[in-house]
């Protein structure tokens, strides 16, 4: 299933301030159990992390791996220093442990 993008600021303070979280070396997730059915996906940071069309590319590349396996959630993922440096598989190793931590992903539904 395809995720649709969160865009107001409203959702992303939710997200902040009720969501759980996990942290890791290449980005950060906060992740909410929706009523929709459908996944919302943000993607954040700070400007001083490359440009945003480098910081989305590795982020939306990343969780199209394991996007199927996630249904009804709001995510937002806030992008770290290391993000724009590192390659892809690391930030989607990050993002898969953070997703299955956080109870989002279970080990059957992205292998």
């Amino acid at each position: 299933m395809k995720s649709s993008a969160i865009k107001e600021n409203k959702v992303f303070r939710r997200l902040y301030h009720r969501g759980k979280s996990k942290a890791g070396a290449s980005l950060v997730t906060y992740c909410m159990k929706n009523r929709r059915g459908e996944t919302r996906v943000g993607i954040t940071t700070s400007k001083k992390i490359g440009t945003a069309v480098e910081r989305n590319r590795v982020i939306r590349a990343a969780f199209s791996q394991l996007e199927d396996g996630v249904t009804g959630w709001d995510l937002v993922f806030v992008a770290r220093s290391r993000t724009t440096r590192v390659k892809m598989q690391v930030v989607l190793a990050d993002m898969e442990k953070q997703l299955t931590a956080l109870g989002v992903l279970s080990h059957e539904e992205h292998r």
